[in-house]
């Protein structure tokens, strides 16, 4: 007999869990009591926003559901920012939740929640597990839903009582979900469609990728000389060095690959739903009308044809698709040859640093890192204006290389790269942050000091909410209101954390101050204080406030 504690964990390491984020609460201890002698690893985190963001970056980095516990009520609620990513960024993840006892339900006891209702609009799957003969069914198949079709997170809530019953309950084996097959003629359909156009773009994204994706992806536009683009975050789906790479869908993207995209008789979109935001709100492409022919590959058949109404479309996961199309050879003179590097020219004029106000310039701190960091660095970030000089200036390798949300959540950045520091330890993890994105999840400084995670954090610090003050410039210029923040002293909190602190105040102090940050072997912070007229890639607030007072 073992209780529902021990079930639980059991199962978890049958499914090959090493590890597990938690925040502690009293409404699981029978689960911690199963994981003490276990095997996995417990990462003990200060807040569940912090702990939620850690196990979703697990799951983008190994592809396996992210594995989170906490606590009934406040916990859970804490959580939701986590749990939103993963579901907007298709990251597999499994939440456990702890519950109320199963005979205080529905008198409002305390922490009570309804966890089908509240999680059910944004899990793929948000249930409670009444019986505790019945956790390896439930557990099972947690993990089959979080990695199918297309990934996302799972809520199970736990009742105490539950929890910590007795049962002689037989544990259910692992069982490897096998991809949809993918049958030549498939490939056939997409070449075809493919080898009739003149100006074609491939589009790059979703989750679940692998390194031999991005070599594959590679292979493939190299032998049909086909201009890649990427969707928001994915950067690391091919390396951005690669003479075929021509930059990302993004928040802020190169005008003319938005004219690009625009003008294209044909996309193939290779894993990725292709939003909003890779679209500029649909503007540049009419889910209605979008006058060219769309080939698309997406994991779940659901979402082919949900926004877009494709002209081939395949249910099967990109990199099987990407496997075979690399497997096959390209015409000996595309008709797209020019096409392809006007696109890759495009690109490389849209990378060359524009300078910015102040003694700092972001730009230079981010060419340098993409020069100078180890082919296998990554590089993780939240939110922010600060964001777009990365995504600009920055070239990542291929997979894994790039962690952010797609779901646009601040706080991000810093426990993705514990996450990343946890799961590949020899690799130089570096964290981008805004002052204002850094504040929200900075508190897992300790955790990451716990655990020797010594990730190196970069603070742009502006003083401000940066990309509110930029849309706020633009509608209500001169009218500062809500968005200007107090910071701390970055290098000293460091230090308290037991960390290493740098602040640089000069770009030509940065290479030396980074050097000295990974040479301490700590968790590191890098302050970089930058000119309060500093806003954007492109613009700074004067010149943001001027043109729209001039429109005004």
């Amino acid at each position: 007999m073992r209780h529902g504690g021990k079930i639980l964990v059991d199962q978890l390491a049958i499914q090959g869990v090493r590890r597990v984020f938690s925040v502690p609460g009293e409404s699981f201890l029978a689960a911690l009591d199963g994981l003490h002698d276990s095997g996995i690893e417990n990462i003990v985190c200060r807040h569940e926003g912090g702990a939620a963001m850690m196990a979703e970056a697990h799951g983008k980095l190994t592809g396996q559901p992210g594995i989170l516990f906490v606590t009934r009520g406040p916990g859970a609620s804490n959580a939701a920012s986590g749990i939103h990513v993963a579901r907007q960024d298709s990251t597999p993840m499994i939440v456990f939740v702890g519950q109320i006892a199963r005979d205080h339900r529905d008198r409002e006891a305390f922490q009570e929640v309804d966890y089908r209702a509240v999680f059910g609009t944004f899990a793929k799957w948000a249930t409670e597990v009444d019986q505790t003969e019945r956790l390896p069914e439930y557990i099972s198949r947690a993990f089959h839903v979080a990695t199918s079709g297309r990934p996302g997170p799972v809520v199970l809530a736990l009742p105490e009582d539950m929890l910590s019953a007795l049962s002689d309950a037989p544990d259910i084996p692992a069982r490897a979900a096998r991809p949809p097959a993918v049958c030549e003629g498939q490939i056939d359909a997409l070449l075809d469609r493919l080898s009739q156009a003149e100006r074609p773009l491939v589009i790059a994204g979703g989750s679940v990728w692998s390194a031999g994706a991005a070599e594959d992806l590679a292979a493939f536009a190299r032998a049909f000389d086909l201009p890649v683009a990427v969707s928001f975050r994915r950067q690391d789906r091919m390396d951005n060095r690669h003479p075929n790479y021509v930059g990302d869908l993004s928040v802020g993207m190169n005008p003319r690959l938005a004219t690009r995209l625009k003008d294209a008789d044909c996309l193939l979109i290779l894993g990725s739903r292709f939003g909003d935001i890779a679209t500029d709100g649909y503007t540049l492409v009419n889910p209605a009308a979008p006058g060219k022919t769309i080939l698309h590959v997406h994991s779940d058949a659901d979402e082919l044809g949900r926004v877009w109404r494709p002209d081939v479309a395949v249910a099967a996961p990109a990199p099987e698709v990407i496997a075979h199309l690399a497997r096959r050879t390209g015409p000996a003179n595309p008709a797209w040859t020019r096409w392809t590097r006007a696109a890759r020219a495009d690109y490389e004029a849209w990378t060359k640093p524009v300078p910015t106000p102040g003694a700092v310039q972001l730009e230079e701190v981010m060419r340098w890192l993409s020069e100078t960091l180890p082919e296998d660095a990554i590089v993780t970030n939240g939110a922010g204006n600060y964001a777009a000089f990365l995504h600009r200036y920055y070239r990542a390798r291929a997979f894994p290389a790039q962690l952010a949300p797609t779901s646009g959540s601040m706080g991000y950045g810093f426990p993705a790269a514990v996450a990343a520091k946890l799961e590949h330890p020899s690799r130089t993890v570096v964290c981008m942050a805004g002052d204002g994105c850094f504040q929200m999840t900075l508190n897992e400084l300790s955790t990451a000091r716990q655990y020797d995670a010594a990730v190196i954090t970069i603070v742009a610090n502006n003083g401000r909410y940066g990309t509110i003050r930029m849309h706020q410039e633009r509608h209500y210029p001169g009218r500062v209101s809500g968005t200007d923040l107090f910071n701390p002293d970055y290098a000293a909190l460091a230090r308290a954390y037991g960390g290493h602190g740098e602040l640089v105040e000069r770009t030509a102090d940065f290479p030396a101050a980074f050097a000295r940050a990974q040479a301490a072997d700590v968790p590191a912070v890098i302050e970089l204080r930058l000119d309060p007229d500093m806003l954007t890639p492109g613009k700074s607030l004067s010149q943001t406030r001027a043109e729209a007072m001039k429109h005004d």
